[in-house]
């Protein structure tokens, strides 16, 4: 049983990962490979209860058992993200917005021409459409953490930078909760000028940078 057990481990903790350049934690890289960890996380899981509930001489086959019933679950989250994935995708169409996946987990990446102007924290009007489009998606998907991140340009003091990027994220959180969505799902916090995404040396590169990201997992 242990052996068993161990190769089951081995599985859900192989999986193919990079490392986030910015936040220096692992992230999986496409979809396919995140159904694969939630495929071996789920197995793991699923082995330890099963070995726990057999006992004995049943350990064995309660882990086999177990695992194959974890496993059936990881592959539900990689597809219930998977649909989340293609209904934004399709809402999100032509609106600015960036869709990314890093394994079970999705990332909106909306820039500063569509969200706020240039030192403000209040939302563009024109964005206001686009976020009625993710809350809608966000109600229908409540399975899901969300965490709202404010970023600006490298324009003005490290403190006024980092009060405006709260401010940016908790207009957007309070935007998605006044739709709907329930607070309890909501995490916002500003990140200031960290993390630039393209250079402050431009116009162009300082509209990316002055943006706003929601990353969703699920729970």
């Amino acid at each position: 049983m242990r052996k068993l057990t161990g190769i089951i481990l081995a599985t859900a903790l192989t999986t193919g990962c990079a490392i986030d350049p910015y936040t220096g934690e692992e992230k999986v890289s496409n979809t396919a490979w995140g159904t694969g960890i939630g495929l071996g996380a789920g197995a793991a899981t699923g082995a330890a209860i099963g070995a726990l509930a057999g006992g004995g001489k049943g350990a064995a086959m309660g882990a086999a058992i177990g695992a194959g019933a974890g496993a059936a679950g990881g592959a539900g989250i990689g597809y219930y993200m998977d649909t989340q994935e293609k209904k934004l995708r399709l809402r999100l169409e032509s609106t600015g917005v960036r869709v990314q996946r890093n394994g079970d987990n999705l990332q909106l990446i909306m820039p500063g021409n569509i969200t706020f102007a240039s030192n403000s924290g209040t939302l563009n009007s024109n964005f206001a459409p686009i976020l009625d489009s993710i809350a809608i998606i966000f109600k229908e998907f409540k399975d899901t953490s969300i965490d709202v991140g404010g970023f600006t340009d490298s324009t003005g003091s490290n403190q006024h930078n980092q009060e405006l990027s709260e401010r940016r994220a908790a207009s957007v959180a309070n935007y998605l909760v006044r739709s709907g969505v329930s607070s309890n799902r909501i995490h916002s916090r500003g990140l200031g000028e960290r993390y630039p995404i393209a250079s402050n040396n431009t116009a162009a590169g300082r509209g990316q940078n002055r943006r706003v990201e929601i990353n969703i997992r699920p729970r």
